[in-house]
């Protein structure tokens, strides 16, 4: 039986499709959705079935060193997480100072049909709202807190561009600035504050150190006074008690003396009145102080002395006794 058109029948063979891991093709027949080609081998049949193109975009960097967009269409769109790299725009914050920011974004297709059909070119809207998105948040904040807030900027820009890109398909992982580059005059200005910052920096640790020094030298120099004061009392209290005991030494040897004379004397008297007498031996004892007076007496500066005139009775007692003395003398 012959074949009236085979080449009719050669084009109604299907076509083999092989899908990659962590990849899908979304596959339309007749102008339609039909389904999604997952990783592996796909049949699709000529004239019904056709892949849907999914645009790329890329920032490449030349070797000339320029920097250009490319963008790129492919039948496979890749399910692993990706990066959006977004060129220098210019924002104005609330202090009307314009800089230049450029911002990076970590996206992931998690519905591919979604992000076919819900939105015309997926890289130019995501990267105009993340654009819009930006200018709105820098321009709430003055230069300095954009240059301190990062991590805030970064959340609110996820936030809103999460709720965006989710009817789209997508989701928006992470989201970071690279570069904030303020206008030369105010970074020239923000390198003198920084010096001028750094050096009263530097004479505030200066005056702590000389005021910790000074607090160290003071309290030194006190805890040698007291350390001084201690050894002087110590050394005023062992003095007094060498003292002490010096004065109580010397009046234990007086009192010994004055004891050992007295002794003595009243020895001498028990002798003198075994001699002569009892009464005669009182008389002498009295006419020999009446001497040590009368010696004391004249060892002043006065040129004349005066003795009293009971003194010569006693003189005369010691005369009499000396008489005696010498008659029992000639008699032994």
């Amino acid at each position: 039986m012959a074949v009236e058109n085979p080449g009719c029948i050669a084009s109604l063979i299907p076509v083999l499709k092989v899908v990659s891991q962590s990849q899908v093709m979304v596959i339309e027949r007749l102008g339609k959705f039909h389904r999604l080609a997952e990783s592996g081998v796909n049949m699709l049949i000529p004239f019904l079935d056709r892949p849907r193109t999914f645009t790329y975009r890329f920032i490449e960097e030349h070797p000339d060193g320029q920097v250009r967009v490319t963008t790129r269409t492919s039948a496979y769109i890749d399910l692993r997480e990706q990066v959006l790299d977004f060129p220098r725009q210019s924002v104005i914050t609330s202090d009307n100072v314009v800089m230049e920011i450029n911002a990076i974004l970590y996206y992931r297709v998690i519905d591919p049909v979604k992000a076919i059909y819900q939105v015309a070119n997926f890289a130019d809207a995501i990267e105009k709202l993340t654009q819009t998105t930006l200018r709105n948040v820098v321009g709430e904040m003055t230069l300095d807190q954009t240059l301190s807030s990062r991590d805030q900027i970064n959340a609110r820009l996820l936030a809103t561009l999460d709720v965006a890109t989710n009817t789209w398909g997508v989701d928006v992982t992470r989201v970071e600035l690279q570069d904030i580059i303020p206008p030369a005059d105010i970074r020239q200005t923000m390198e003198l504050q920084m010096t001028a910052e750094r050096r009263k920096r530097a004479q505030l640790l200066d005056a702590e150190a000389n005021k910790t020094s000074a607090i160290l030298t003071s309290e030194g120099e006190a805890e040698a006074r007291i350390r001084e004061a201690r050894s002087r009392k110590e050394a005023a209290v062992l003095a007094a008690q060498g003292e002490a005991e010096a004065v109580r030494a010397l009046a234990g040897g007086q009192a010994e003396a004055r004891r050992l004379s007295a002794e003595a004397e009243a020895a001498a008297l028990d002798s003198i009145a075994k001699v002569v007498g009892k009464d005669a031996a009182i008389q002498y004892a009295i006419g020999l102080k009446y001497l040590q007076s009368l010696e004391k007496m004249a060892d002043g500066q006065a040129s004349k002395t005066f003795i009293p005139y009971e003194a010569a009775g006693a003189l005369g007692a010691v005369g009499a006794l000396r008489e005696m003395f010498n008659d029992q003398e000639k008699q032994s």
